[in-house]
């Protein structure tokens, strides 16, 4: 048997051949079958196998991460500083390659996307042809069915009207007769073309693909940009050292780890599945076909080959001749008609006859060239060849990234766990115990305080809080003492302004107490100190 002809014949691509060859077992772990084969319960029932690997590696993988989680949850041992440096650097690198796997897992989509739309444009130009042919058979059978023949009846209708020269008339009815029976023989070569072809139609097929693709493209495209956004928030998280936003990824990079492995165990199913149908397409197609005359129509179109003959070729050569011949006829029978009958009788019937049976001539002569396998087969190529090049490229693209993904998903989480436990809050204050008026000021309010004294050196160097006798100065201690920690401003100012008047004479600068006067009981009369509103206001930067 002859080869396909020339550049069109089919191989089936490495790829298909490196699915092709992966174990086929079933649920007892025995080989089957590796020819694709959709309504084989046991083929199918491999293929899920191979897609349970991934899946279970998946259940293993979770199963270690609530481990690793367990015993890390708990963890408040404080960790070195450069430690989280390289936590931090390990996740940015790792964050980065889970992008770019994500972003391998986008480039396979859109050529899978590219592989099936071209794939419906060959089945749908495959589809016209086949309804191409249809139609012309059906075309030439209502010509034959219903002008031919009633035109036919109706001039035997008049030839049946007795005329002088019976011998011409007998002859005339015997052209009428083998008209007749080339119309039968035409009508039924078209009806033995049309016939295998009635319930042959790509439509459901093409409505199928469509509306899937239709659902699987935006669909793939909107979980991979999910994705990406979940990097994008653990890249924040690394960037801006935010610990809400790293714990956000460690729940959210859990689901990315499941959707991950999940597309690998349906990428390396349908893999499989589409590499056992590209090693031997012609085989699948042949065994879906019902009956021996479709295996052969099949074969010849799917095959094409050099010297291999057209099914249809004798019904087209028989028809082809009925109709060459109904012509040859009609002229002789219009040709003695017109000597033995008047016009009036004749027209517009065998006007009308000799139009439509060159119609149907012209019919069945397209009908040769639509039936010829070059066009359907070129068609059969385009759609085989992007599916099975370009398609499984893409998908084996999105297999790849999508194990690359699921493992750079689980590092990450892995990661990110282990580094938000020891990342804390910033603390952008100093937090000091308000404590009760009444009771003696703590020891961070005195701490305040010191640094406040410490910071009014203008003041202690005037002796304007060094303690004075004054024999007409006396204070009554407050019964409510001021806040803890303050200065009373208002009774140093009336300090400082009576000892002024009473012992400017003595000097401003003299510091020895009066013989009359009462004992001091420390420092500023014994009085809690309040801040008068000259003294300068406390900033963020004294409490440090």
């Amino acid at each position: 048997m002859a080869g396909p002809r020339g550049d069109d014949a089919y191989s089936p691509p490495y790829l298909a051949k490196f699915f092709h060859q992966f174990p086929h077992l079933n649920i007892s772990l025995h080989f089957v079958n590796s020819t694709f084969d959709p309504d084989s319960d046991i083929y199918l029932e491999s293929l899920g196998i191979l897609g349970s690997l991934p899946a279970a590696w998946l259940i293993l993988t979770l199963l270690v991460l609530l481990i690793y989680l367990l015993t890390r949850c708990c963890d408040r041992k404080p960790r070195p500083r450069h430690s989280i440096v390289v936590l931090k650097w390990t996740l940015a690198a790792f964050t980065l390659l889970c992008c770019t796997a994500v972003g391998f897992d986008l480039y396979g989509n859109d050529d899978v996307h590219n592989a099936l739309v071209q794939f419906i444009a060959a089945a749908r130009s495959i589809d016209d042809i086949i309804t191409g042919v249809k139609n012309q058979t059906n075309s030439i059978e209502t010509t034959l069915n219903r002008q031919v023949e009633p035109l036919l009846t109706d001039l035997s209708d008049v030839f049946d009207i007795p005329v002088a020269n019976q011998t011409a008339r007998g002859l005339l009815l015997d052209a009428l007769f083998n008209v007749q029976r080339n119309m039968s023989t035409a009508l039924t070569s078209t009806q033995d073309i049309s016939r295998p072809l009635q319930d042959v139609s790509l439509r459901n097929t093409i409505d199928l693909v469509q509306t899937a693709e239709t659902i699987r493209w935006p669909l793939t495209m909107a979980i991979l940009s999910i994705l990406l956004v979940f990097c994008v928030v653990l890249l924040f998280g690394v960037a801006c050292h935010s610990r809400c936003a790293l714990i956000t990824f460690s729940v959210f990079g859990l689901f990315a780890v499941i959707i991950s492995w999940l597309m690998a165990s349906l990428y390396l199913a349908t893999s499989v599945a589409l590499g056992d149908l590209c090693v031997a397409p012609e085989g699948f197609l042949e065994r879906e076909a019902v009956s021996p005359v479709k295996v052969e129509i099949l074969t010849y179109y799917i095959r094409c080959e050099t010297h291999s003959t057209n099914p249809f070729t004798q019904r087209i050569i028989q028809g082809q001749r009925s109709v060459k011949a109904m012509i040859s006829g009609i002229n002789l029978v219009a040709k003695m008609a017109k000597e033995l009958y008047k016009p009036s009788e004749l027209n517009p019937k065998l006007d009308i006859l000799t139009t439509a049976i060159t119609s149907v001539d012209r019919l069945v002569s397209g009908l040769a060239t639509l039936l010829d396998c070059k066009h359907l087969h070129r068609q059969y190529l385009n759609a085989v060849r992007n599916v099975c090049d370009l398609g499984l490229y893409g998908l084996s693209y999105m297999l790849i990234a999508s194990l690359a993904a699921g493992f750079f998903f689980t590092v990450l989480v892995w990661v990110d766990s282990h580094t938000w436990i020891y990342i804390r809050k910033r603390r952008d204050y100093l937090q000091v115990d308000e404590q009760d008026p009444f009771l003696p000021p703590s020891a961070a309010s005195q701490a305040i305080a010191a640094r406040t004294l410490r910071s009014q050196g203008s003041y202690g160097s005037t002796g304007l809080f060094r303690p004075r006798y004054s024999p007409h100065y006396h204070q009554t201690p407050p019964s409510t003492p001021p806040y803890p920690g303050t200065l009373d401003g208002r009774s140093t100012r009336e300090e400082k302004s009576q000892h002024s008047s009473h012992h400017e004479p003595a000097g401003i600068g003299s510091h020895e107490p009066s013989s009359g006067g009462p004992a001091m009981l420390g420092p500023n009369h014994g009085q809690y100190a309040t801040l008068s509103k000259q003294c300068k206001t406390l900033e963020s930067s004294d409490f440090y």
